[in-house]
């Protein structure tokens, strides 16, 4: 009995180790759930390294915005024009794209007709004509084929097939030039369409009458 006694305690003994070793493991994988949020499926907002993934997902995103915003002003600082230079807009789209305030009138008139990255996309291509530097090249053609090219985009502009393809091989390695046939398309089509329609606007007709009342008072 001495012995058979001794035995059970030893049995009971070694099954309360068990169940004390045991705990701590539950402990852990207890701990393990609420802690571990990258094992959860509920992906909450608080979950500390969801909010960290976001901010390096927004960082390149928010980057890039801000060369986007410093490189299409929302006007060309110009001087107001005289009525010369209004008269003059009438006789040719070219004189008209000369001057600063002419671009920005014209501007003005193709964001009522919500065509206004037509205007935009030349701006930018005039802009990377004038750099030297080969970073700052591929840096301004990556920004404008995204804003202005890709068909993701929602200022695309209207490009035949063939100068897309010419742009999409040459963006491997872009110059300054890589925009040039583009351009001239979107410059002939501001050209035979808005173009007509700017000159029998309100907003030209305007203008017109404003400075010409000016004139006439001085």
């Amino acid at each position: 009995m001495g012995s058979e006694h001794t035995e059970i305690r030893k049995q009971q003994m070694s099954a309360a180790q068990e169940t004390s070793g045991s705990t701590p493991g539950q402990q852990g994988v207890g701990n393990r759930g609420s802690n571990a949020c990258c094992f959860c499926w509920c992906c909450c907002c608080s979950c500390s390294c969801l909010t960290v993934r976001n901010q390096e997902e927004q960082r390149p995103r928010r980057a890039s915005h801000e060369l986007r915003i410093e490189d299409l002003p929302s006007c060309e600082e110009s001087p107001s024009p005289t009525l010369e230079e209004v008269h003059a807009w009438a006789q040719s789209f070219d004189k008209l794209m000369l001057t600063p305030a002419g671009r920005n009138a014209f501007r003005e008139f193709l964001r009522t007709e919500f065509s206004e990255e037509n205007m935009l996309f030349w701006m930018a291509c005039e802009e990377l004509k004038k750099e030297a530097n080969k970073n700052t090249i591929e840096e301004k053609a990556r920004i404008i084929y995204e804003d202005y090219i890709s068909i993701l985009s929602p200022k695309e502009v209207s490009l035949d097939s063939r100068v897309r393809e010419v742009i999409n091989k040459n963006m491997v390695e872009p110059s300054q030039h890589i925009f040039d046939d583009a351009q001239l398309q979107i410059y002939t089509l501001m050209h035979r369409d808005s173009y007509p329609r700017f000159m029998n606007s309100a907003l030209y007709k305007d203008l017109l009458q404003s400075l010409s009342e000016k004139s006439a008072e001085a």
